[in-house]
């Protein structure tokens, strides 16, 4: 297996609470009235991506969003 793990793309609407929304496209999120700069591109490992439960996906993406504000405040 190589290094390089296949990747999906998802749109993601971070709330204030923490939540997020998850959104296959940018149009998709825009048809429902989302800000397009405020989305945020996470790329999903494919297997999770296909075959994760939706919760799943919402948790990889929270901990994803979190790592990265981690790194930009240290």
């Amino acid at each position: 297996m190589s290094g390089e793990e296949e990747k999906d793309i998802l749109y993601v609407l971070r709330h204030a609470d923490g939540a997020v929304s998850l959104y296959a496209d940018e149009e998709w999120a825009i048809e429902r009235g989302v800000d397009p700069s405020q989305l945020v591109v996470v790329e999903i490992p494919r297997e999770l991506y296909s075959k994760g439960t939706v919760q799943e996906l919402r948790e990889y993406v929270a901990t994803y969003l979190e790592a990265q504000e981690e790194a930009r405040n240290a």
